[in-house]
This record gives structure tokens, C-alpha cells and sequence, in this order.
């Protein structure tokens, strides 16, 4: 009998001990993002709909807006937007058949998430100042 220490069922709080491949975190981010934007959607329509009903309403969002969690929700949706559409276009990139390999991969998902660093920054510098 073969003599595995491997764990059978994997619990959540196992998943931090991974030693996650770069890749791999960049894909799930990716996919994290995704999800973010959804939900956002609804936060979207949600303003829309109540900055288009009434001058009291619009003035209502304003000031939700300018609120530190509105702040937050605000950049967090910028964040997100920022890493999704960056990790999309490396996404187009390699399947125009750039960065297949493994290494051209890894260096695809730094490449990734630099440029998503800078602009998430980028976003925060500007939700803060408008």
C-alpha cells in the first residue's frame, strides 16, 4: 500500500499553505475581478437610477459618493475594472500565440500585475482628489 500524506479534502483555511505559482494567482485574481464588476453592476444601475429620478436624488448619490465608503466601493470598482481589463489584454496577447510558454507566461502575469498596481494607484489618487 502506498504510503501518501497527502491531505483528502482540502479545507479553506489550507489553501493559505499553497504555494501558489504566479500564474495561478493572476488567473484567479482575474477571475476575482470578474466577479467584483458584476456585483458592481448592480451598484451601477442602482446609481443611475437614483441620480436620474430626481435633483434630490442625484444630490443623495453625490454625497454617498463622497463618503469614505462610497470612496471605497468607488475605487474598489475602478480596482477591479483596472485588473480585469489589463488581464484581458494579456489574455488577447497569448492567444494571438505571444507568451505560451511557461516563462513567457510568468512574465506575462507580472507584467500584469504591475500595470494593474499603477493604475489601481492611479485610481486611488484620483476617487481621493475628486
Amino acid at each position: 500500500m502506498k504510503n501518501d500524506h497527502r491531505p483528502i479534502n482540502v479545507d479553506p483555511s489550507d489553501l493559505a499553505a499553497f504555494d501558489w505559482p504566479i500564474t495561478a494567482l493572476a488567473s484567479i485574481t482575474h477571475r476575482i475581478a470578474g466577479v467584483v464588476l458584476f456585483v458592481g453592476i448592480g451598484f451601477g444601475l442602482f446609481a443611475l437610477e437614483m441620480s436620474l429620478a430626481s435633483e434630490e436624488g442625484f444630490n443623495a448619490l453625490k454625497s454617498m459618493i463622497k463618503s469614505p465608503f462610497g470612496m471605497f466601493v468607488s475605487w474598489g470598482l475602478l480596482a477591479a475594472l483596472a485588473y480585469h481589463f489589463v488581464a484581458g489584454i494579456k489574455h488577447l496577447v497569448m492567444d494571438m500565440g505571444f507568451a505560451e510558454t511557461l516563462q513567457g507566461s510568468k512574465f506575462a502575469a507580472k507584467f500584469t500585475i504591475l500595470i494593474s498596481a499603477i493604475l489601481i494607484f492611479l485610481a486611488a489618487i484620483w476617487v481621493i482628489q475628486g
